[in-house]
């Protein structure tokens, strides 16, 4: 068996090709082999050219490959497509009405192994076979999709399945494709990085998330959704995103830990309920899935342009802290994190992940849940005197939070400037006493820093630095320039804001050449960088054409990345 193979499926939204990858990777993980599942797809509903992704082997995988060792055409245009991304021994699995003649094609026909809405099972089938997976992880992957909701449809679908094995086995042979080594292996989950958030912040305690679809972000709700009524969370779909914010202000006000989720568009809609929340010191965990912009740009794409976005979002001035994770485990822990924090420090909180995260699949070992500790809002009344002060001045900047209702005092908040008890003030020494207290819990922010994490040693010729999703594809260009004899390290930063120089900056100085990896024109994060501890990286690799990175997108740039201080 090869090290990995990449396996495309491509065709039309409407072809059914993600319900061909998604059982595909869920057999491949029951089977125990592991996968990186990605997506492409144009933002429409029926038609466009989509892409299903699939790295397998013994991995593990953090990233995708653009080189294509077995794609399924569902249509011709998916060949022209790709044909030149297809390895010298690839196999092209089209139908064979329109199966081009090139070397490895297996013209299949397809409409002798089921009807036509079936083709998607039948590729399923074929894959399966050609990859030498057991007949009864398949089978059983179709099962686990079909059974609940749609059990008349099994008995076709397994006959499709049946047929098409069988013609794999009688029609495909002399390639290197097989799997082997696989072994059942139990206890690990197939998650992408919005079904990680969305368990992250269940775990963490979350009572209330309010929201208005909007893609790459949705996900995640949908997920808040399907374990709402076990896990006690209430969801509610607002009339716009304006409206989403203050409801989750208003219930985190009550007493639940709450979110909201969005992209660039609707978060421009959010800025003053984030203000909002600044000014009433009411926590509230706000996820922001990163799209290219400006505007609606590329809304099924990825992009890391919305960090100085949400850096600076709101008017005034207040603290707030920004998580990026990188990979599947960290949207779990991340998010619990940030709900946490955001309960601590009673200020609005920060995720920002993308659509390459959002998208990607990766199998993960179950978490720990009974290490987690939810979120409980506000603290005991107790002995706390009467009249009682919400904003009382303190050293730290944290306020008594008592919640509304459930003692004898008297809870009042304003949204404009207020004093100690909570009424509206236009005192100038109440305005400077209020501003500097809040602005105290800065600090509080910054004992709860996420360090970075440095893959390979100190010292190194080269330190690639990156935050959020661009982690996977560095960890790999990293590993692969070791091979080759070079001195490589990684430094990833989960928590991009606030940043705590001394946590890194020796670092970045120790290093040869420092290249800064991010996926934005201008370079957003290697200026907060520089502007926070004063260190310039001198070489930068950027991509901002709506795909994510991959390791051989930044091996191929490492000769030519530009000069930072040449950038826009």
């Amino acid at each position: 068996m090869p090290p990995d193979i990449h396996l495309l499926i491509g065709g039309e939204a409407g072809q059914g090709l993600v319900t061909i990858g998604q059982l595909l990777s869920k057999a491949l993980v029951r089977a125990g082999y592991e996968v990186f599942v990605s997506q492409s797809y144009h933002s429409r509903i029926r038609g466009g050219h989509n892409t299903f992704s699939i790295r397998l082997g013994a991995g593990p995988f953090f990233a995708p490959r653009e080189s294509i060792d077995i794609l399924v055409a569902l249509n011709a245009e998916t060949v022209d497509i790709h044909r030149g991304q297809l390895n010298g021994q690839a196999l092209l699995i089209a139908d064979a009405s329109f199966a081009p003649n090139l070397p490895g094609t297996i013209s299949v026909p397809f409409v002798e192994l089921g009807p036509e809405h079936l083709w998607n099972t039948a590729a399923l089938g074929l894959l399966g076979k050609i990859l030498e997976l057991p007949f009864d992880a398949l089978y059983q992957a179709v099962e686990a999709a079909l059974g609940k909701k749609h059990p008349e449809t099994l008995v076709e679908n397994k006959g499709v399945l049946e047929k098409s094995w069988e013609w794999a086995a009688a029609h495909v042979s002399g390639h290197g494709f097989i799997l082997t080594g696989g072994a059942l292996a139990a206890d690990r989950l197939l998650l992408n990085g919005n079904q990680a958030i969305a368990l992250g912040a269940l775990a963490g305690g979350l009572k209330f998330c309010a929201f208005y679809p909007m893609t790459p972000a949705t996900s995640i709700v949908l997920e808040l959704i399907v374990h709402a009524e076990t896990m006690g969370c209430v969801f509610e779909q607002a009339e716009d995103e304006i409206g989403a914010i203050n409801m989750a202000i208003g219930a985190s006000f009550a007493g639940a830990p709450s979110m909201v989720a969005t992209s660039g568009g609707g978060f421009a809609l959010m800025a003053e309920g984030v203000s909002l929340a600044a000014m009433t010191e009411t926590p509230v965990l706000i996820a922001v899935a990163q799209r290219p912009g400006p505007a609606t740009g590329m809304p099924t794409r990825t992009e890391q342009g919305d960090l100085e976005f949400v850096l600076h979002a709101g008017h005034g001035e207040f603290p707030r802290a920004i998580f990026a994770p990188g990979s599947i485990e960290s949207c779990f822990h991340l998010t619990q994190k940030a709900l946490a924090v955001a309960e601590r420090s009673q200020s609005p909180v920060f995720l920002l992940t993308d659509q390459f995260l959002a998208d990607s699949a990766r199998p993960v070992v179950l978490f720990d849940t009974a290490a987690s500790s939810p979120v409980v809002a506000g603290i005991e009344p107790g002995d706390m005197p009467i009249p009682y002060q919400r904003y009382r001045l303190t050293e730290n900047g944290l306020s008594p939070r008592l919640l509304p209702g459930l003692s004898t005092h008297l809870v009042v908040a304003d949204s404009d400037e207020h004093d100690e008890d909570g009424h509206i003030s236009e005192d100038h020494g109440v305005r400077i006493a209020m501003m500097e207290k809040r602005l105290r819990k800065i600090e509080l922010l910054k004992q709860e820093v996420v360090a970075p994490t440095l893959a390979g040693e100190k010292g190194t010729d080269i330190l690639f630095v990156n935050w959020g999703s661009s982690q996977g594809p560095v960890l790999e260009a990293a590993a692969s320039l070791r091979g080759q004899g070079k001195s490589v390290a990684s430094l990833h930063f989960s928590q991009v804001w606030p940043l705590v120089p001394p946590q890194f900056l020796d670092i970045l100085q120790a290093a040869g050449e420092v290249v800064c990896v991010e996926g934005n024109a201008t370079g957003q994060f290697a200026r907060l960088i520089q502007r926070e501890a004063g260190f310039v990286m001198n070489r930068r690799i950027a991509r901002y054409d709506g795909l994510p990175f991959t390791a051989r997108y930044i091996l191929d740039s490492l000769e030519t990345t530009v000069s930072l201080e040449a950038g826009i």
